[in-house]
Parts: C-alpha cells; sequence; structure tokens
C-alpha cells in the first residue's frame, strides 16, 4: 500500500472538529453504573502448566462481569514465583480475534508484568479463537461486528464492549496477586479502540499503549478508505439511504476521538502511515485530541501491522518507567 492519506506535517496538524452528542458523559456514566450494579465477583482459575504450556509463567482462567453481568472471559498470566503485588497490562485483541491460547501472551510476563487478556464478546478466528459468548448478538463469529446495534447507541455493539473493557480492569484488581495502583492498559487496530475507550472512561490507570486505533474519526475513515472494517458502515449506509446523520450520531457515541478528548494518562500511540484499515489520520485524529500526556512512535514504511516486535519493544520500555 503507497502512502494515501496526508502528508506528516499536515498529520501532525490534523484535529478536526468532534461530532460529540450532548449526552456523552451522561450515556456513558449510567452504562457503566449501570453494569458495575450487575456485577460479581470475577473468578480465577488456575491452569495447570501441562494444559497451558507454559512452565515459567502462572495462568489462570478468568471469568468476570461484564456489561449487564454478562459472563466474559480472560487469561491472566503472571511470572512465576514473582515476590509482590505485580504490575498488571489489561491487553485487548484486534477485530475478529479473541483472547487464543494462553500461550500466545507471555510477552509481558517474561518481562516481570501480570497481564489480563480479555476475550472480545462475540469474536474469534482461526489464529486466535474467542470463549465469549454475546448473550445480546449470539455465539462468536467473525465479521459484521461495527453495523451491530447502530440503530440505537444504548444497543450498539462496542457499548457492551467498551463496558467490558472497563470492568476487566476492575476485576484484575480484585486479585490479590495484582497491585491495583499499577494498572495499564495495550491494544492495537481494534484492541486501540478499546483501549482507548477505557482509558477515559477508568479512573487511576498508569499508562496506556494505543497502536493505530480503530474507531476513530468514523466519518473520515470511511470517507478516505474502503478497507474492511469500515466497509461495513459503507455497505450499512448502503441500505440506510437518507439515514446517514442518524448513523453517524450513534458512532459518536463509540469515537475514539470523543474519548481521547476525557483521556488524561500518559500514552504512547503508534500510527503506520501506509495503513488502509486504520488511515494515519483518524489515528492523528485521535492523538492530537488526547488530553493527556503522549507521545506517538511513526512507521513511514508500514502499514496495518504497524511496528511490529519493534514497537512492542518500544511499549515494553514506556511499562518500565511508567507501569
Amino acid at each position: 500500500m503507497t502512502q494515501f492519506d496526508l502528508p506528516l506535517a499536515e498529520l501532525e496538524a490534523f484535529c478536526p472538529e468532534r461530532e460529540e452528542p450532548v449526552d456523552f458523559d451522561r450515556f456513558w456514566t449510567e452504562t457503566l453504573a449501570e453494569a458495575r450494579a450487575a456485577a460479581w465477583p470475577a473468578r480465577f482459575t488456575p491452569v495447570d502448566a501441562a494444559d497451558s504450556g507454559v512452565i515459567g509463567v502462572e495462568v489462570d482462567d478468568v471469568v468476570f462481569a461484564g456489561f449487564a453481568g454478562h459472563e466474559v472471559r480472560a487469561w491472566l498470566l503472571r511470572p512465576r514465583g514473582a515476590s509482590g503485588p505485580l504490575p498488571c497490562v489489561v491487553q485487548y485483541i484486534g477485530y475478529n480475534s479473541g483472547r487464543g491460547l494462553a500461550h500466545q501472551h507471555t510477552l509481558l510476563p517474561s518481562a516481570g508484568f501480570a497481564v489480563m487478556v480479555m476475550d472480545t464478546r462475540g469474536q474469534t478466528s482461526g489464529a486466535l479463537p474467542g470463549a465469549t459468548a454475546d448473550p445480546v448478538g449470539g455465539a462468536p463469529h467473525v465479521a459484521g461486528r461495527v453495523t451491530e446495534g447502530l440503530d440505537d447507541p444504548a444497543r450498539s455493539y462496542y457499548r457492551r464492549v467498551f463496558c467490558d473493557a472497563v470492568l476487566a480492569i476492575d476485576a484484575v484488581r480484585s486479585h490479590p496477586a495484582i497491585d491495583a495502583t499499577r494498572v495499564s492498559v495495550w491494544g492495537g487496530s481494534q484492541g486501540g479502540g478499546i483501549a482507548l475507550a477505557a482509558t477515559a472512561l477508568s479512573e487511576g490507570l498508569r499508562f496506556a499503549a494505543i497502536d493505530f486505533p480503530f474507531l476513530s474519526a468514523m466519518r473520515r475513515a470511511v470517507a478516505i478508505t474502503d478497507a474492511a472494517p469500515y466497509s461495513e458502515i459503507v455497505t450499512y449506509l448502503q441500505t440506510r439511504r437518507g439515514q446517514e446523520e442518524e448513523v453517524f450520531r450513534t458512532l459518536s457515541y463509540f469515537d475514539g476521538v470523543n474519548f481521547a478528548a476525557r483521556a488524561n494518562v500518559t500514552a504512547l500511540f503508534s500510527v503506520g502511515l501506509r495503513d488502509a484499515v486504520c488511515p494515519p489520520s483518524t489515528v492523528y485524529a485521535a492523538y492530537n485530541h488526547y488530553a493527556g500526556e503522549k507521545s506517538i512512535r511513526v512507521y513511514p514504511w508500514n502499514g496495518h501491522e504497524g511496528g511490529g516486535p519493534v514497537h512492542q519493544l518500544e511499549v515494553l520500555r514506556a511499562l518500565a518507567v511508567h507501569g
């Protein structure tokens, strides 16, 4: 993919006006209050090394209360034998994928951190299978999530997912091996969009790693890329002629630009300048509106893979300072 978006100098200054519903804060305050009222204690079940396949890492199979008290699965991995409460990173997964298998998430424990890997309700793939059904939308399946419930913000799929993300933070803070004051978040693409929302909606996080976040500046995204998953919105609009403004109003409740303006956690962003899935200008729209201390790593020759393992090392270094 060639560079197709704005030149870097223009990206660095790109800060479009936010399309924000007047009841944005009330919507999310009420959503989280209702979810927490329906919550129940998280369950952490140790997984034997013979089953997890990893020896130097302690693994728990986690079930916690997400939106409306729905059961959401996760993995909790910790360095085996570590003393004292540990810093923890809550990790969110990209589109059409679930939590996968425990051994796929050993990077952070190898660096001395615990990691809570949240399953994304109703999503799955061959590489990262999911284990959490969406009681509203059904068993884990592929594609089509972006437009689910766009007739009403209260019914939107991402209302449930973003709520799950915040309650995952609540859940891991309840574990005795975790230092509740040293919890961070990390995600890329859809996971980056979820991490951005969780950063704005949670209290007391230490750090946020937000890689090429999906679901940011969505009106611009569908105007400049026909790549999936944004193409799902285009297809949806083809069946809703004349209803564009209603659709984009619903999407504005879940737009990362609006969450960015409410986030005050130290954050590291990343962007690939050849990324057609999460166009660079949409990443910069979120980054430039981000209210907290921030920095961004730019990968001029990369697409949706971003900085890959090179950027993972950047995040590990940042966590060593801030996490």
